[in-house]
């Protein structure tokens, strides 16, 4: 009688698939990334378009003294997009790694963070100019 309950009680309480578990969660992480890299693409073309009018607008009549504005304009949608880019090879690397992949996540992470620090650096430079001209 106990035996016929615990066969019972295994059949009500089953252990999930090998690896379905494992599955649905690294194919969630998958879309995830795919969302976040996609987010900075459209961020990337999003500053090429913002910088683009600029620029036009800077061209008619030619006024040199904005053009760093449109590259102060690109910079930080550069900046933002490097960011999202980042979190989407984090993310794919999170799921089970190897330290290959690991390796290949800390060089990219090394030279976005750079590009982003000299960015960052650079923007706040010719703010500080500008708000010198200005006075």
């Amino acid at each position: 009688m106990l035996g016929f309950l615990l066969e019972g009680a295994n059949n009500l309480i089953q252990a999930p698939h090998e690896g379905a578990i494992e599955g649905s969660i690294s194919n969630a992480v998958q879309w995830l990334r795919l969302i976040v890299e996609t987010t900075g693409a459209v961020i990337i073309g999003l500053g090429i378009i913002a910088a683009g009018y600029q620029f036009v607008r800077a061209m008619v009549p030619p006024q040199l003294e904005n053009f760093n504005r449109v590259r102060l304009t690109l910079a930080r949608f550069l900046a933002l997009a490097l960011e999202f880019q980042l979190a989407a090879d984090i993310l794919s690397t999170a799921i089970a790694p190897s330290w290959d992949q690991i390796g290949k996540l800390g060089a990219i992470a090394v030279i976005r963070t750079l590009l982003n620090y000299f960015l960052m650096r650079e923007m706040r430079e010719e703010r500080t100019k500008e708000g010198k001209v200005k006075n």
